[in-house]
């Protein structure tokens, strides 16, 4: 026996209230077939899914815009330019915002570490044992003292301080040259008090630069920005960060005064040329560190002050090596 095709519900009602032209339901059919009886006549639909799907939205849609409707209550005026020109003004009278100078103290400190370096008492003091040992000197009386000579080697003594800037994360510093020649050992300290040994990978006497690799850095390492020379002008602000006298860090801030300086030191030894001069204060101790812009972003490494006295104190001139240069002595890439 073939099995009745089985329809939905709304056809099923579709069906049921269908009528003969007479007016009248042919109802033998229905009952012939065990069909339910046909529906009564003036018995409504059920609304397909189509309509209650556009009645929810024309519901949502009026819900929509009674919310908007409460945003904007009577006598309420839309802000205007002016309204926020007007806050803004009011933040800045009544808030005080850091200098640009701080600013970029702020950006460069992470990367500034201090340099030591130090030698052995013993070989300073070589010459004048050579000295003593070819002078004659009368006999001391009394029993022999014991052999110092090892408790000599052992001490140390700093031999020089200046300042660094870590240009890349792994450790790579930069300084002066002449901060860490000639010296048995170097120590640097980190912007987080770490202390570290650190060892001579390169040099470029030319322009009076050091390259070292610290044996220990922070968990959080931070490497300055470097940025190119090339838009660089007078008049510039600059930043000078650094240990004057083994204090700091310190910044002083000052403008390029001049580029394509050239700069011989007080002995005449060497001449630097291509050099960044600026009038920001440095002095003893701020050697290696980073001449910086208003964005924190390193342009320089102080190198030198003009003094034509003794006193090696700073007069406003200083000068320091292009980033381009500086960079080349660590085998970074040119920009």
């Amino acid at each position: 026996m073939r099995r009745s095709a089985l329809y939905s519900s709304s056809r099923t009602v579709r069906a049921a209230e269908e009528v003969t032209p007479s007016g009248t339901a042919d109802a033998a059919a229905p009952e012939a077939a065990g069909a339910p009886a046909p529906a009564k006549a003036g018995r409504r639909l059920r609304p397909s899914s189509n309509q209650m799907l556009w009645a929810a939205i024309l519901v949502l849609a009026a819900l929509l815009a009674w919310s908007l409707s409460l945003g904007l209550q009577p006598g309420q005026r839309r802000l205007t330019q002016d309204d926020i020109n007007a806050a803004v003004l009011k933040t800045l009278e009544t808030q005080q915002l850091p200098s640009e100078y701080a600013k970029a103290y702020e950006n460069i400190r992470p990367s500034v570490v201090r340099v030591i370096s130090y030698v052995k008492k013993s070989r300073l003091e070589e010459k004048a044992d050579r000295l003593a040992r070819t002078t004659p000197r009368p006999k001391p009386l009394g029993p022999a003292l014991g052999d110092q000579t090892q408790a000599a080697e052992e001490e140390e003594i700093e031999h020089g301080v200046g300042t660094g800037v870590v240009i890349v994360d792994k450790g790579v510093i930069l300084t002066n040259l002449h901060v860490v020649s000639g010296s048995d050992r170097v120590k640097v300290v980190f912007h987080d008090g770490l202390e570290a040994t650190a060892s001579i990978t390169g040099a470029q006497p030319e322009n009076d630069l050091a390259v070292l690799q610290a044996h220990r850095i922070p968990d959080d390492m931070i490497a300055a920005t470097m940025r190119s020379t090339a838009d660089l002008a007078p008049g510039d602000k600059v930043l000078a960060v650094g240990f004057p006298f083994g204090i700091g860090p310190s910044a002083s801030g000052g403008i390029v005064s001049g580029l394509k300086r050239v700069f011989r030191s007080p002995e005449g030894k060497q001449e630097m040329s291509n050099l960044i001069q600026f009038d920001a204060a440095a002095n003893p101790g701020n050697s290696g560190g980073p001449l910086v812009t208003m964005d924190g972003e390193v342009v320089g490494i102080v190198t030198a002050i003009l003094n034509p006295t003794p006193a090696r104190t700073f007069l406003g001139i200083g000068f320091a090596v292009p980033i381009e240069n500086a960079a080349s002595a660590a085998g970074l890439p040119p920009f």
